[in-house]
């Protein structure tokens, strides 16, 4: 069996805290990332995670530390750092177990689910409101934006690897052109927002249930931008369908808390949706043209459903949606 990234290096860590090889039990992938989590049974600390990064790192700089030092100060729970391997790229930290909040919803009531997403609703809100305390350039998320730039890079992200390469579209010189500037109409729009902080990709899969709390997970890659943003990724999840009665009902409660949200709050969060479908898309055909997983096969449709309805929606998408359709006929 060919190694895996890292596998060298986890056997140097278990060298060096006199562990059997045996003893790294479960290798877990990161969602569509180069990290990966490697269980390890301690004899005296028991379960642990090793996250193992791509490469080696410096602790002062390494994004995941950072941005779990901030949310610890937002009291927003994630897992416990117990120690690091820098030059072997390897952080340890404490193991959360496997029940993420998609797995939860597979056994839970109606009620159930509606008192973890109004929590999960509730600390949308904690790291708003804890990003406007505790904004200092010390913590990396103050000096990145969804800006211009980078929500323009998304979408072309998207073009090439969902639209060209994904579904084998041979572009016109004239429709890569309109959809470019149909994307930067759409990119400046959200650019222009208030920014706050945001997970950036706070979904079902990066929310752990844990002793009983709610628990978060992947945030290494927060940065600034809409306050619909991570409710856009919780709501419009990729990997589970929510009927718009629900959705509509964590919307208020979300609006709720944030009075300033309320402000044409409906629009802003479809505009925000289209953005971050699109960008799931990309994401998505990339792992299958180019690293060759059908992981997220699955997930294509449904994304392209919610796409799907926002363009029924909002009129002001008609021309977007007709320069897509010809190479993603879902959308017309």
């Amino acid at each position: 069996m060919a190694e895996k990234p890292g596998d060298e290096r986890v056997r140097q860590y278990l060298e060096r805290a006199g562990l059997p090889p045996d003893t790294a039990t479960t290798a877990l992938a990161g969602d569509a990332s180069t990290r990966r989590y490697i269980r390890v049974a301690e004899p005296t600390r028991g379960s642990l995670m090793l996250l193992v990064q791509p490469a080696p790192f410096d602790a002062e700089t390494l994004p995941f530390l950072n941005v779990a030092a901030l949310l610890e100060r937002m009291d927003v729970r994630v897992p416990a750092i117990l120690g690091s391997e820098p030059d072997l790229g390897i952080l340890v930290i404490e193991d959360l177990g496997d029940m993420t909040i998609q797995d939860y919803l597979k056994d839970a009531s109606a009620d159930d689910k509606t008192r973890r997403y109004a929590e999960a609703v509730a600390l949308i809100g904690r790291m708003q409101e804890g990003g406007r305390r505790f904004a200092s350039s010390r913590y990396q998320p103050f000096g990145l934006a969804f800006d211009v730039e980078k929500l323009s890079w998304e979408l072309g992200f998207f073009l090439e690897h969902f639209v060209v390469q994904h579904r084998s579209t041979a572009l016109t010189a004239d429709r890569r052109s309109a959809l470019r500037d149909e994307f930067e109409l759409l990119a400046s729009e959200l650019a222009a927002e208030p920014r706050v902080f945001c997970h950036r990709d706070y979904h079902s899969r990066n929310l752990m249930w844990h002793s009983r709390e709610l628990c978060v997970i992947d945030f290494q890659d927060a940065r600034l931008g809409p306050d619909s943003y991570d409710l856009v990724s919780l709501l419009r999840d990729s990997y589970i369908d929510h009927g718009q009665d629900f959705v509509d009902q964590m919307i208020d409660a979300f609006v709720s808390l944030i009075p300033d949200a309320g402000r044409d709050f409906g629009r802003r969060f479809d505009v925000m949706s289209v953005q971050r479908h699109l960008k799931a898309l990309g994401t998505f055909g990339y792992q299958a043209a180019v690293a060759g997983t059908t992981r997220y096969e699955g997930d294509v449709p449904r994304t392209l459903g919610y796409l799907h309805d926002v363009f029924e929606r909002r009129p002001r998408f008609d021309r977007l949606r007709a320069l897509l359709a010809p190479s993603i006929p879902e959308l017309g």
